[in-house]
């Protein structure tokens, strides 16, 4: 069912809303499809419109706050590998058939000279402000999108540019590295965003991190109220006395130790809260209330399993705790290949008869990634 952004603002912020929602947020992971459809999938369940999840609009605001890199150039492709020159200067590596991100090879920063060189793909430009596409917000939002401006993760650029190593240890042998990159970042966010938030109310401001896996944060609370919150609150700040009503960060894995500096830099929800990692968003509700908004959670793995799991899995992550708003009820990522199609089937006929929706029909077609 498709919901308007106000529908959507309401539920994610813990207002005034008609039922939950049940959404899925990333979609099938790469050769799920193949399998779905030797069991018999149709196309509309290979599409996932069959199951009529709950989705929004959205539009992007019109401004640009991520890097603008370098044309991409083919440098080796077979059968079974593509290998790139990508926009930031890596060489990444693509196993087809298996992954949709390409893995680094290498990475063009290691020092300040090095970051200096490629300092100028994050500078401010009037380039990265799209005149029309701002002037056709307006009209999107009246009629019911939702609005999303994102910005580079305070992480994930220090990643992508020297790696996970590199980048680590970067806050304590090179903090004045570390502290211009964020500099530039926090520099053109709020460059670009003030003008377009001049032209258009921004709904939802996003980012995009991944800065954990399952046995926790790569970086701690002290490296987040260092270089994190002055960059977030600077622009959230900007934003939220403008009309924006949803800071979301989008991170993967164990981010429990985190999540009190997190909210101290304005978030106001996570996802997509992965079990297999340690994360329970009924043990989150229970302890953060309404201070937090989550989406995800279910436990991708279960479908896998019997009938018997996923009606447990769904019972205790649809208790009446979790359906009092700012909850998207949906699983903690993509389809995972394996999962016979019978089961799914089952998972989505059983949330939505335990959520009180009303049953699929052939009539009721929709679905969005909803991972914004």
């Amino acid at each position: 069912m498709r919901f308007s952004r106000e529908q959507y603002l309401e539920y994610m912020t813990f207002g005034e809303f008609e039922r939950p929602l049940f959404v899925e947020l990333f979609g099938l992971l790469v050769g799920l499809e193949a399998e779905w459809r030797a069991q018999g999938a149709t196309q509309e369940e290979i599409d996932l419109v069959a199951f009529d999840w709950d989705w929004v609009p959205v539009v992007n605001c019109g401004g640009h706050t991520g890097p603008r890199g370098l044309p991409t150039v083919i440098l080796e492709e077979n059968e079974r590998e593509l290998i790139q020159r990508d926009a930031l200067g890596r060489t990444v590596k693509l196993v087809k058939g298996y992954a949709t991100i390409p893995l680094p090879l290498d990475y063009p920063v290691k020092t300040m000279d090095d970051w200096l060189k490629v300092k100028a793909m994050f500078t401010f430009h009037e380039a990265r402000i799209n005149p029309d596409a701002v002037a056709n917000v307006a009209k999107a939002r009246a009629e019911g999108a939702l609005v999303v401006a994102s910005i580079p993760g305070a992480f994930d650029i220090p990643r992508a540019l020297m790696g996970e190593e590199v980048a680590c240890l970067a806050y304590y042998e090179q903090p004045e590295l570390m502290e211009d990159i964020l500099a530039t970042l926090s520099d053109t966010a709020f460059r670009v965003l003030e003008r377009v938030s001049q032209e258009v109310t921004i709904d939802q401001l996003s980012v995009h991190e991944d800065f954990a896996g399952k046995s926790g944060p790569l970086v701690g609370p002290a490296q987040i109220r260092q270089y994190f919150r002055p960059y977030y609150q600077r622009i959230w700040d900007l934003l939220s006395a403008r009309g924006a009503r949803i800071f979301q960060q989008d991170t993967d894995g164990n981010i429990n130790p985190v999540i009190d500096a997190l909210l101290e830099c304005g978030l106001t929800s996570i996802l997509p809260m992965e079990p297999a990692a340690g994360m329970d968003v009924v043990e989150l509700r229970r302890k953060y209330g309404r201070r937090l908004a989550m989406a995800g959670g279910i436990d991708k793995h279960v479908l896998r399993q019997s009938k018997e799991a996923i009606r447990a899995e769904l019972e205790y992550k649809m208790q009446p705790l979790m359906r009092q708003g700012g909850y998207l009820f949906g699983l903690d990522h993509r389809i995972p290949n394996g999962t016979p199609l019978e089961n799914y089937r089952y998972y989505v006929d059983l949330g939505r008869e335990i959520l009180g929706l009303p049953p699929r029909s052939p009539e009721s077609k929709g679905w969005r990634r909803m991972a914004f």
